[in-house]
């Protein structure tokens, strides 16, 4: 029997389940894809042949760079002692002494009466123009801003104001009026309170940089020395592993690459402690000296000047001592002597040849008979014999003023020898680090090019 057709729907089957979202691994950076290549490369021998090239000739180039750099600041700092800082340092030491011998001149001239000597008045106007001339040169040379800058702005500023009072005290002095004595004393005054000290603190600010100078120049250069050593013991490292792999004694290119760094480290350690040597031997002989003499050729000068104001001021400027009252002059006189005599005794000492020892020995016997010259001229001025004190001071046979002159030109005498001992020195120093920092960073780019060859040698036996 039929059964009739069903009015329900066919079941729907069911739907299989979604696939689960299987998120995408994060990419990895260059850095670390590197980092896997490198490992996978130094696993065979070809990679690590690579490798050792590529840290041999980093190391070598490496070398080479800190070597040029170091040895070429050291070699600009032993030149600016021996054409910069030191030039500068004796020139403001010149400016000091053109000041105070100015000085000293005008006050001879001065005790001279009415109608100074040309002599006197040719000696001050020289002093005067050298002063003026070392002033341009040292604000040539100052760094703006800086302390010497405002010290030479200052002389510059005090010197027509001296110059002007020295004029107005000799234009006095010329009529007879007593008041050209107080301009002079007035422009001593200005010279020794204001004019030498800022000349002084000139002279210290730039002993100053050449001290500087010198720290910058001497000091071995370490860096280098330990990239020379670590270069020469990669290169040993990598030639004895070479010979236990294969059994060859040497490498070309190793070799190569080995005898240049090493030339590069002797002449690295070599040069600079040749130059090293010059240059401590151009302090030590040469510019002590010169700074000592310097010293002792500003004491005579000072002392020559008091030497005349006293007789200038007679008695009007006294000081108080201990409770004892001096003449302010010839109590500065005193120190003033003492100071070269010290200076002297050290000037011999530092002499290191009877070239140099010589005019400093006879500077010692010329201020021994200066003293003595002085004690009579100042026995006699105390005493009111001031016509006979002028006499024995600037008089023309036998005077204090024939003994200074003397200290004066043995002093530069003297100075003019260690001049040239410095400059010889410094100059070897310099010479001895020349070509260095060219030369160097050649031969560390032709070690690098030797160890990738001798690598490169090894690699061909793979392909």
């Amino acid at each position: 029997m039929a059964h009739p057709p069903s009015s329900a729907a066919p079941p729907v089957p069911a739907q299989p389940p979604a696939p689960a979202v299987v998120p995408a691994p994060p990419r990895r950076t260059a850095f670390a894809e590197g980092v896997d290549r490198l490992r996978a490369a130094a696993t065979t021998e070809p990679g690590r042949l690579r490798i050792i090239g590529a840290v041999l000739a980093l190391l070598v180039v490496a070398f080479g760079a800190v070597t040029a750099w170091q040895t070429s600041d050291r070699a600009a700092a032993a030149d600016d002692v021996l054409h910069s800082s030191q030039p500068l340092s004796s020139g403001a030491a010149d400016i000091y002494r053109s000041l105070a011998d100015a000085n000293t001149a005008a006050s001879s001239g001065f005790l001279a009466g009415g109608q100074e000597t040309a002599a006197s008045r040719d000696r001050y106007e020289k002093d005067i123009r050298a002063a003026a001339e070392g002033l341009v040169t040292a604000a040539a040379s100052s760094d703006p801003g800086s302390p010497s800058e405002a010290t030479v702005a200052k002389l510059n500023k005090l010197l027509p104001e001296y110059k002007g009072l020295i004029e107005r005290a000799r234009t006095y002095n010329r009529q007879g009026y007593p008041v050209g004595g107080a301009y002079l004393r007035y422009a001593n005054e200005k010279m020794q309170n204001e004019m030498l000290p800022a000349a002084e603190a000139l002279y210290k600010e730039e002993n100053s940089r050449l001290s500087e100078d010198y720290a910058d120049a001497t000091p071995y250069p370490w860096a280098a020395i330990a990239l020379g050593v670590l270069a020469l013991a990669a290169l040993a490292w990598a030639q004895h592993r070479e010979y236990r792999r294969t059994n060859r004694v040497l490498n070309h290119g190793l070799v190569a690459a080995t005898a240049t760094a090493s030339v590069v480290l002797l002449w690295l350690v070599v040069g600079h402690s040749v130059a090293r040597a010059d240059l401590d031997s151009s302090y030590d002989h040469g510019v002590r000296s010169l700074n000592v003499l310097h010293d002792a050729r500003i004491a005579s000068l000072k002392a020559r000047g008091n030497e005349n104001l006293s007789l200038v001021a007679r008695g009007a400027k006294t000081i108080q001592v201990g409770g004892d009252v001096y003449d302010a002059y010839y109590y500065d006189f005193d120190k003033d002597i003492t100071v070269l005599g010290k200076r002297l005794a050290e000037a011999a000492e530092l002499a290191d040849d009877k070239a140099g020892s010589t005019p400093v020995q006879s500077a010692e016997g010329n201020m021994a008979e200066w003293k003595k010259r002085h004690t009579s001229a100042r026995s006699e001025d105390e005493n009111g014999n001031y016509d006979k004190a002028l006499d024995l001071v600037i008089g023309a046979k036998g005077a204090t003023g024939d003994c200074f002159d003397a200290v004066d030109t043995n002093l530069k005498d003297a100075l003019a020898h260690e001049q040239a001992e410095f400059q010889q020195s410094a100059g070897d120093g310099r010479d001895a680090m020349t070509g260095l920092p060219v030369g160097t960073a050649v031969l560390a780019v032709l070690g690098a090019a030797g160890a990738l060859l001798g690598i490169g040698r090894r690699l061909s036996e793979y392909r």
